[in-house]
This record gives structure tokens, C-alpha cells and sequence, in this order.
């Protein structure tokens, strides 16, 4: 069997046995898996506003997705890129928020790049702590995370005088479309999609096409290999933290600029970030797998609303078995050994 197949398989088995074992789940708890499940296809296929929801809500994962899998690709664990997307939520929708003068074709690039900015700047620091003082990375990372929340939420009660958000975004900075809202039955589909895709064939290029990503992938590979072939290790390092950093704080703008048009301070996570490390396992770190990941993972969250309502499911039950499906995505790796070795029993049968 073939790696290609086996990076094929793993996913879609983990998802099938995650959807197994949540059938059970709720046939234990007393409610219908039919049910339950028609009904989460209903959410995220039902009718034009579902699936215009449905994609609004892939967008910010497969940007989230992607900052963890350009870490990955370059043997770092950023599990900042919640924190980072905060950063980048609350850059972008200040910038939106506060230049009323602008022309669109000036206000919306600056407000998106101001995300980007914000989001490599948090990355920079884990990057240069690890790049330089060998400080770990999730350790670094995480306590960003809690950092960067509650400097926003301090942020936004200082600059808007105690209130608990901003003032909402210029017409000039939003991704919202009339169009876009007239095809969807007024959902809240906006360009974005575009600027995520847009990321993934960045993604893809910097890491098969050109010097940087190789040597990424190299210090990823094998730090000490890198190092001695004559490869700057610590540039590279602190380069893919901030890559990532700015993947994540787009992922931000997304929310700021499309989804919400403000930004409030947040008594929790969003979860987006976090959920972004389980969309780039599914997706192998491969970007075109990135966005089947953070589909499945979209799909899964805004369908899962139509569940309680429809099915009489409760919410806590769709989320457990929304966990049991990351729990089987994070557990690949088991799934991977069972198929090599049924194929390597198979190939000694064969000879």
C-alpha cells in the first residue's frame, strides 16, 4: 500500500470511526442516531443560508489550519495560533474601525495586512525565544494564548471607554457582499473564502517552490543535519513562526472583517486556533488537505447547530461526539500502523 493511499485512508477512517462510535454515543443516551445525523446534514446542506453559513464557517479553519501545518512543516508546535488569531481580530477590526476616510480599494488590503502584522508579531516572539534561547515552543505558545486574550479584552475597554467593544467596522473595510448575501438568503458568506484559498496556494508554493520552504522542511526533518549542511536554522525558525503568526491572524481578519464586523472582548477562547490542529492532522500538513479538514471541521460545527432543535439532541451530546471525531483524527497515527501492517501481512501472504 502506498503512502499516498494510506494519507488517504487514515483521514476518512478516522471520521467514519468518529461517527460510529457518536452513533452510539447517542443511541446510549437515548436519541436517534437517524435522526440525529439527518439532521446535521440538514445544517450544513439544508438550503441556501445553511450552506452560505457553512462555508463562512470553513474560512477561518482552513487559515487556522494552515498556520499549524506551516509549524509543523518546519518540525515546530504552534499551538499560539489562537492567541494570534485574537491579535489579528482585534488589528484588523481597529484598523476598520478607525480610518472613515479611506477608499475600499486602500482601507479593506491595510486592515487585512494589519491582521497579518499582528498575528507574525505574536508568532515572532515564541520564534525568537526558541531560535535563541532554546525555550520550548508550546510552552511559549500557550501562555501567549492567555496573553494575547486578555491584552485585547484590555484593549478594547481602553480604547472604547469601558465598553465591552469596539465601535463596528467601516463600510469600507468589510468582506460582507450584498451579492454574496442575495445568493445566500442573507447569510453571513463573505470574501474570504477567496483570501483563504488564496493562502493555500501560498502555502503550497512557499514549501515545493521555492529555497525557503526546502530549507524549512529540512530543519523540520533534521535541525542538526540543516545546521551543518550551512542552513541559517535560527532564521528559519523565527521565518516559520511568523508565517504561521500572520496565516492566523488572517484567520482573524475573517471575523472581524466578514463574520462580526466589530470586535468584543472575550470571556474565553474561540477555539478556532485550537481546533486548527486537528484540521491540519486531518489534512497530513498538506495544504489542498488543510481545506478538507477545516470543510469537515466547518461543516461538522455549523451543522451540529441544527441538531438540538431539530433532533432534540442536546448540545453537550453533539459536542462529545464532535470530540469523539478529534479524538480518532488525533489517534491517526494507530490507524496508520493497523494499515501498514495489513499490508505488509498481505504482501507476505502475496509472495
Amino acid at each position: 500500500m502506498s503512502n499516498r493511499t494510506v494519507n488517504i485512508l487514515v483521514p476518512a477512517i478516522s471520521v467514519v470511526l468518529g461517527l460510529i462510535v457518536g452513533a452510539i454515543v447517542m443511541l446510549v443516551s437515548g436519541y436517534s442516531p437517524v435522526a440525529g445525523y439527518s439532521a446535521l446534514i440538514e445544517g450544513i446542506f439544508g438550503d441556501s443560508y445553511r450552506i452560505g453559513e457553512t462555508i463562512r464557517q470553513i474560512t477561518p479553519y482552513i487559515l487556522a489550519g494552515l498556520a499549524v501545518a506551516f509549524g509543523f512543516k518546519a518540525g515546530l508546535f504552534n499551538i499560539g495560533v489562537e492567541g494570534q488569531l485574537i491579535v489579528g481580530w482585534f488589528a484588523a477590526a481597529y484598523v476598520g474601525m478607525a480610518f472613515d476616510e479611506l477608499p475600499k480599494l486602500i482601507h479593506l488590503p491595510l486592515a487585512i495586512l494589519a491582521a497579518a502584522a499582528a498575528g507574525a508579531i505574536w508568532g515572532l516572539i515564541p520564534g525568537l525565544l526558541k531560535a535563541h534561547l532554546r525555550v520550548h515552543e508550546v510552552i511559549v505558545t500557550i501562555m501567549m494564548n492567555y496573553i494575547a486574550l486578555y491584552t485585547v479584552n484590555g484593549l478594547i475597554k481602553y480604547i472604547s471607554g469601558g465598553k465591552e467593544k469596539l465601535d463596528p467596522i467601516q463600510e469600507t473595510a468589510t468582506l460582507r457582499s450584498p451579492m454574496l448575501e442575495a445568493l445566500t438568503d442573507f447569510s453571513r458568506l463573505h470574501w474570504g473564502i477567496l483570501i483563504a484559498i488564496a493562502m493555500v496556494a501560498v502555502m503550497w508554493f512557499i514549501m515545493e517552490k521555492s529555497t525557503l520552504g526546502f530549507e524549512l522542511k529540512s530543519v523540520g526533518f533534521n535541525l542538526h543535519a540543516s545546521e551543518y549542511a550551512g542552513m541559517n536554522v535560527k532564521k528559519n525558525i523565527v521565518l516559520a513562526m511568523v508565517i504561521s503568526g500572520a496565516f492566523a491572524g488572517l484567520g482573524g481578519a475573517m471575523e472581524a472583517l466578514g463574520t462580526f464586523g466589530y470586535v468584543s472582548s472575550k470571556g474565553a477562547f474561540t477555539g478556532i486556533g485550537f481546533d486548527g490542529i486537528a484540521v491540519a492532522l486531518l489534512g497530513a500538513n498538506n495544504p489542498i488537505g488543510v481545506v478538507f479538514g477545516a470543510t469537515l471541521f466547518g461543516a461538522l460545527k455549523n451543522g451540529s447547530l441544527n441538531m438540538p432543535s431539530a433532533a432534540g439532541v442536546p448540545l453537550e451530546i453533539v459536542n462529545i461526539v464532535i470530540a469523539i471525531i478529534i479524538f480518532f483524527v488525533a489517534s491517526g497515527y494507530v490507524i496508520r500502523l493497523v494499515l501498514s501492517r495489513l499490508s505488509n501481512k498481505k504482501g507476505g501472504e502475496t509472495k
